[in-house]
């Protein structure tokens, strides 16, 4: 990934992006989930975001046919602390300085962000999921991996209603919360699929590594609605594989 590129991708992971974004650099090029600015339209929004269009390793995908694999496991190492929850205007979005990290394959990765997306963007043989999270990492060089993972309609989630419920409605405004652990929010197993990708909004950035837990967690109908209240649909269709091999293992 050029230098340019991944300072580009940096600072629209802080931003908000992964999946949620600004531009990086002049003025910022409105894009939405609808017409007539949505996901068929973002790469004739702005001259930075023709990757989305042009792209060969997009995502999200759809996850079928993965190859097993023997690879060394997920592992978290993510610490309990202070965070801020933002309405980015996209997403809700969950930061906390200091968080932790996930140690996978190509090494350390530190967290950045996490936010939501319904109904989920990555699809397991087809099977949509009303609800995932996308928890954004970066490494030493400004490499990105995302761990993705995947909610069912089911029990109340204690880790998940401290977020929704400080959810601020306004585009722009922050909340604090005293005390969270994002590992709570994590299946015990790490079992999970792995693959190349990209960032799920503008500028559609490749060289994201993926990480997408196979273990379903729920949450309820009534935490599900409080989201969907905000964001009644914020999810990229799938993308095209284009040959990629998606991995199964850890």
């Amino acid at each position: 990934m050029k230098k340019q590129l991944l300072g580009s991708t940096i600072t629209l992971i802080i931003a908000g992006l992964c999946s949620s974004a600004l531009a990086t650099t002049g003025k910022t090029a409105d894009w939405s989930y609808t017409a007539p600015t949505g996901p068929e339209n973002w790469s004739e929004l702005s001259g930075e975001y023709k990757r989305c269009t042009s792209g060969q390793a997009q995502s999200p995908i759809d996850i079928r046919n993965a190859i097993e694999t023997e690879r060394a496991p997920l592992v978290v190492t993510y610490r309990p602390g202070t965070a801020t929850v933002l309405n980015n205007g996209h997403t809700i979005e969950v930061s906390s300085a200091g968080a932790g990290s996930i140690t996978v394959p190509s090494g350390d990765y530190a967290f950045v962000q996490m936010h939501f997306h319904t109904p989920s963007e990555e699809t397991i043989m087809g099977r949509t999921f009303p609800l995932n999270a996308h928890l954004v990492h970066r490494n030493a060089a400004g490499e990105l991996a995302v761990v993705a993972l995947l909610f069912e309609e089911g029990t109340h989630n204690p880790t998940l209603e401290p977020i929704l419920t400080a959810m601020p409605t306004q585009k722009g405004d922050v909340a604090t919360l005293n005390a969270l652990n994002i590992a709570d929010l994590l299946p015990t197993t790490r079992h999970h699929y792995s693959h190349a990708g990209s960032l799920t909004t503008p500028p559609c950035s490749e060289g994201v590594r993926w990480h997408v837990l196979s273990t379903v967690v729920q949450l309820s109908t009534a935490q599900l609605q409080a989201f969907q209240a905000l964001y009644p649909m914020n999810a990229r269709p799938v993308q095209p594989l284009n040959g990629r091999s998606v991995h199964v293992g850890g």
